[in-house]
């Protein structure tokens, strides 16, 4: 991922943060047929190697577990984003010399992939999949409300994914390169939006 310094994000916690408020991810790899691409729910456990290790499951008629790798799989967990318009930079009525820009907040996680279908080891991953989306809600569905013998012959229409993290790449774009005024006129007019992902990004502008 192409970042310039002004926006690297090295804090581990921070790129971790994201990558668990993202709730989704685009899993990919390469093979000799060209890129395969699965939108997937991932769960990082940080205990398991330096970056930690993601894990998800895939629909057993999916290709994409069957077409042999080239080299590493990458996640792509993606934080809110906005578009800015050149019309809130200070800049712009000073000099004009401004354009439109896109901030966002992006993780990239890649590491060897590991495929498997053992019955024990998906339950494991569903489950814990489960708890975690789960958790927030009054009433927390579980798979122990579904009878065992149904759960067992949803198990067997998936495969695993195991990835340890080997590369861990942030970036967060938020303005850092314009000038104070900029920033404060950009972070004024996306809290003023409609739009709540804008309003979302709004507190992230430094100031």
């Amino acid at each position: 991922m192409y970042t310039p310094p002004a926006f690297r994000d090295d804090d581990k916690e921070s790129l971790w943060s994201t990558m668990h408020a993202a709730r989704l991810a685009n899993f990919v790899t390469a093979t000799a047929d060209g890129p395969l691409v699965t939108p997937l729910p991932f769960y990082l456990d940080e205990r398991e190697g330096e970056h930690g290790t993601l894990y998800g499951h895939l629909a057993k008629a999916n290709p994409q577990w069957r077409v042999p790798p080239l080299g590493d799989g990458l996640a792509i967990f993606m934080g809110p984003d906005a578009y800015v318009t050149p019309t809130w930079y200070a800049a712009k009525e000073e000099t004009g010399k401004v354009v439109p820009t896109w901030n966002y907040i992006a993780v990239h996680a890649s590491g060897p992939v590991e495929f498997f279908d053992d019955p024990d080891r998906l339950l494991a991953i569903v489950s814990r999949l489960t708890e975690l989306h789960e958790a927030e809600r009054a009433s927390p569905w579980s798979i122990s409300d579904a009878p065992p013998d149904f759960v067992q012959a949803q198990l067997r229409g998936i495969v695993g994914l195991r990835m340890p993290v080997r590369r861990l790449e942030g970036k967060r774009k938020m303005s850092q390169n314009r000038s104070a005024a900029d920033r404060a006129g950009v972070a004024t007019g996306l809290g003023a939006s409609e739009r709540p992902s804008d309003r979302e990004v709004a507190p992230l502008i430094p100031l």
